[in-house]
């Protein structure tokens, strides 16, 4: 309790200044998405809020244009309470906008996957009955394509009906800046799990000021956000690591820079650019720039890796590169933030995913539903507040593996599916990865399970080799044979010229299979 009154404090919400911006935002809109922007209004007006590669709009910009949208899409489509919206868009200012504006009419909100297949959209759209689609031009051919025959409208577009294109058409008429907001309550936030590789499963969260608060105070203080003012998030807002920290930066009145997709080259030229102090990545964005041009990453002051495993190949290159900047953070779509690691964890063991937050309750179970020993390997099961509120179990089963040493810290040994029996041994293909990825002539490594007539399962390794490597097969299975444990060793190892993953920058497996 003494470190939330703290952390208030040092932003200025228990002055009366700052406590009469959180108040009238509540008052004036209620607990909703909208409500936060409003406080963020309130409190830094016209600082820069958000900018995108076409437009930069300042705190009190933001609110306006979110209250209007939000009057239109009500009258247009009649939203309100019970309905649900999907939004299909990569990263720019009109899905932020539509977001505070269809958190205000008490919408559900479903963040679908701008990645997803035409089966997978058909799958939600079978499971979820949408009043309306909000979507990009470019996912023009995947809702053609699908099931969908009720409402949609473009996210944005010069020419075509579209929510900026019903914006400006309001802008000359009755809508001015005392638009009256009926204040209200946000529906849920459902976010998808499963990725862009399988059907996925919704993951409902119901907002939550009070929920929120403890994920919300463990990233302030141990990222030290409170010292940064500008932060780029190249993570896809419809993940739930990326709406997380959009809502965070905007509540804490950061400068947030925005980019439809990752290209490599641009990512870096705006970090240089806008003097970035904190960016959050995938592991494989990260690894990218690094590779690209260090020099255009020396204003970060803080990495956030989140969304798939840190490689300790990463973690060991940025830190000679950068310095300590570099924070990881364990969670999932159904339990929210859980773990953080920070770069003095991280030098304890680059393989670490830190120690959990205040509030999480974590169990680490073995297959029979009993809780192992510190330092044995079980499923971790989670307990929060601010966990998917759609089952009546309110431990969330994570599907991953790991462990927990004797100092508190918790390190992932891969997904309960990845876990094969050999000759009666439990075998974690991600304890081999770990191995093999301190070969210096390895550059990254997958391993996944296959069967075998004799063993029952093996293993079997995909290798990265570093460029102009001259490794073999045969030297590599030597050099890991004093290294591993007879049952963990590969029947075969695959040289490949690259790895593949999911737009999330997650190691696809089930391509491998």
């Amino acid at each position: 309790m003494f470190r939330l009154i703290y952390t208030m404090f040092k932003m200025r919400l228990f002055s009366p200044f700052g406590l009469y911006c959180l108040v009238y935002a509540l008052y004036k809109y209620g607990i909703n998405i909208m409500g936060l922007i409003a406080f963020a209004e309130k409190a830094y007006a016209d600082k820069t809020a958000l900018v995108d590669e076409n437009e930069t709009l300042t705190y009190k910009e933001l609110l306006s244009q979110s209250k209007k949208i939000s009057v239109i899409l009500k009258e247009k489509y009649q939203l309100g309470r019970g309905h649900k919206v999907g939004f299909l868009c990569k990263n720019h200012s009109w899905l932020i906008k539509a977001l505070f504006a269809v958190s205000q009419s008490g919408a559900d909100i479903y963040l679908l996957n701008a990645e997803m297949s035409s089966s997978q959209l058909n799958n939600i759209l079978e499971r979820s009955d949408f009043r309306l689609i909000i979507y990009d031009f470019e996912l023009n051919s995947l809702i053609e394509e699908s099931s969908y025959k009720k409402d949609k409208i473009l996210s944005y577009h010069d020419n075509l009906p579209a929510i900026n294109n019903l914006h400006n058409q309001y802008l000359d008429e009755s809508l001015d800046e005392n638009i009256k907001i009926k204040r209200s309550s946000a529906g849920k936030l459902v976010l998808l799990t499963g990725g862009t590789t399988g059907n996925s499963k919704v993951a409902a969260h119901k907002p939550s000021l009070f929920n929120y608060l403890n994920p919300f105070v463990a990233l302030i203080n141990r990222l030290k956000l409170l010292k940064y003012n500008t932060a780029y998030i190249a993570t896809p807002i419809y993940h739930g690591y990326g709406i997380a920290v959009l809502l965070l930066f905007m509540a804490l009145g950061k400068k947030v820079i925005i980019c439809k997709g990752f290209n490599l080259q641009k990512a870096c030229n705006l970090i240089r650019k806008y003097n970035v102090e904190v960016a959050t990545v995938v592991p494989l964005m990260l690894y990218k720039m690094l590779k690209h041009n260090p020099e255009d990453l020396k204003s970060l002051a803080c990495i956030v890796s989140g969304g798939a495993e840190l490689n300790p190949k990463i973690v060991q290159e940025t830190f000679s590169k950068l310095g300590d900047v570099l924070y990881n953070l364990y969670g999932t779509s159904e339990s929210g933030l859980n773990i953080i690691a920070t770069p003095q964890d991280l030098r304890y063991s680059a393989n670490t995913l830190g120690k959990k937050i205040k509030g999480v309750q974590l169990k680490i179970l073995d297959e029979n539903g009993n809780e192992v020993k510190v330092g044995e390997v079980g499923q971790f099961c989670i307990k929060t507040r601010w966990s998917m509120r759609n089952k009546s179990n309110s431990w969330v089963k994570t599907g991953d593996l790991g462990y927990r040493d004797k100092k508190g810290y918790y390190f992932l040994c891969g997904r309960v599916d990845d876990m094969i029996v050999s000759a009666g041994e439990n075998v974690y293909p991600a304890d081999v990865e770990q191995v093999l990825r301190n070969h210096t002539q390895i550059e990254d490594v997958a391993v996944i399970g296959i069967s075998d007539e004799v063993f029952g399962q093996r293993l079997k390794a995909f290798v990265l080799p570093v460029e102009n490597s001259n490794l073999t097969k045969e030297e590599l299975l030597e050099w890991l044979r004093t290294r591993v444990a007879r049952f963990q060793m590969p029947k075969e190892i695959v040289f490949v010229s690259h790895m593949p993953y999911t737009a999330l920058g997650k190691l696809d497996r089930k391509q491998l299979k």
